[in-house]
C-alpha cells in the first residue's frame, strides 16, 4: 500500500498513520495534517476491507526493555497489595487498582478505564475479578483484544501479562503484601529492590 506523507493532497477518504493507528478523515482535496494522535507524518489509506482491519498492528510494539521499565516504574508506584492495570498514556503512567468485580474499559463515558480513541470501542473490554482468579473478555468490540499478543475472547490474566485495547497496551500486575514489605527495608538503604 502506498505510503503517502504530511502535506500530500490526499483526496476523499480515511487515511491511517503508520506510527499510531490514529485515523484522519478527508472530506475533500484537502492535504494530510500531521497526525493528532502522535505527530506523525506517514499515513496509509485505510480502508475497512484490508487484511489488516482486524489484525492489531496499529502503533509500534514497545522494546521489550521499554516494557519492563515501565512495569517496573508501576510497581515502583504501588504502594498497597492488589491488582492493578498499568500503561502508557500519552507520555503519563497511569496506574488503575482493580477493585471492582467488574471493570469496564472502552471509549464510553460509562467505562471505568476510558480511552477517547478511534481505535477503541465504546465497549471494548471488561476485567472480571473473582475468587478463581482475574480474566479479561472481549465485549463485542470491532478491533478485538489481545494478550501477549494473541487474539482472545477471554482469557485468564497472570501477572506481567499485557492487555491490548486498540492502541493502548496494559500491564496486568499483581502485588503481595510480601512483595511490598520486602521492598521496603531495600528503599530504606538505598539499594534497588530485588525483583
Amino acid at each position: 500500500m502506498e505510503s503517502l506523507t504530511t502535506g500530500t493532497l490526499a483526496g476523499t477518504g480515511s487515511f491511517r498513520c503508520e506510527k499510531c493507528g490514529y485515523v484522519v478523515t478527508l472530506a475533500a482535496a484537502d492535504e494530510l495534517p500531521a497526525c493528532p494522535g502522535c505527530t506523525g507524518a506517514s499515513f496509509v489509506r485505510a480502508s475497512l476491507f484490508s487484511a489488516g482491519r482486524f489484525q492489531r498492528r496499529i502503533g509500534e510494539a514497545p522494546s521489550a526493555g521499554e516494557r519492563d521499565e515501565l512495569i517496573a516504574s508501576a510497581r515502583a508506584a504501588v504502594t498497597e497489595p492488589g491488582q492493578y492495570l498499568a500503561y502508557d498514556d500519552a507520555g503519563r503512567l497511569r496506574t488503575v487498582q482493580l477493585e471492582k468485580e467488574w471493570t469496564r474499559i472502552g471509549r464510553s463515558l460509562a467505562a471505568d478505564v476510558r480511552f477517547d480513541d478511534p481505535t477503541v470501542s465504546r465497549r471494548h473490554a471488561l476485567i472480571v475479578r473473582q475468587p478463581d482468579g482475574v480474566r479479561v473478555l472481549d465485549d463485542r468490540s470491532l478491533n478485538g483484544v489481545f494478550v501477549n499478543d494473541e487474539r482472545v475472547e477471554w482469557r485468564t490474566l497472570g501477572d506481567g501479562d499485557e492487555i491490548v485495547v486498540g492502541r493502548y497496551r496494559l500491564q496486568f500486575l499483581v502485588l503481595t503484601a510480601e512483595e511490598l514489605a520486602a521492598r521496603e527495608p531495600a528503599q530504606a538503604s538505598g539499594l534497588p529492590a530485588a525483583g
